[in-house]
């Protein structure tokens, strides 16, 4: 794993405007790609600035790395003709996180024609899991032309 982003086409990938790509909500909480294969995806983002309150990690910061990465995962998996889009997510938060970075691991649990399933975990800078996290996409054709 390297500390760098992984180059993502956007386009390739999603099948989003264009216009849209610039306001992302994964560059707002700082998120940086840094493997995605079919397989597997991970992602960090920083504790710093994506906190609640009481000074730890946003619950919500944590639903939007899950989301970002099961989606990316859901979306290699279901190839570049098709769309792949969040129908559920559920988080459980297992532990704050007060500084440093989150890590997250996507892997795919269950590909079908239909639907999309994967599993994040996100876990501290010490390797502690702070959060699982369980996605599943709905796929459907691109419209020609999208």
């Amino acid at each position: 794993m390297t500390e760098s982003a992984v180059p993502v086409d956007v386009e390739r990938l999603s099948g989003i405007d264009p216009a849209a790509a610039g306001q992302q909500l994964n560059d707002k909480i700082g998120m940086k790609l840094l493997e995605a294969t079919a397989e597997r995806v991970v992602g960090t983002i920083p504790v710093e600035g994506n906190l609640q309150p009481y000074g730890l990690l946003h619950g919500g910061a944590n639903a939007v790395l899950a989301e970002a990465l099961g989606s990316t995962v859901a979306a290699l998996n279901a190839g570049p003709d098709r769309a792949a889009m969040g129908l559920e997510l559920s988080c459980t938060h297992h532990r704050a996180v007060r500084s440093g970075t989150v890590t997250g691991v996507a892997t795919p649990l269950h590909v079908g024609r239909g639907t999309i399933t994967a599993e994040i975990v996100l876990t501290d800078d010490e390797g502690r899991r702070t959060c699982t996290a369980r996605l599943t996409c709905v796929v459907r054709d691109r419209p020609p032309g999208a």
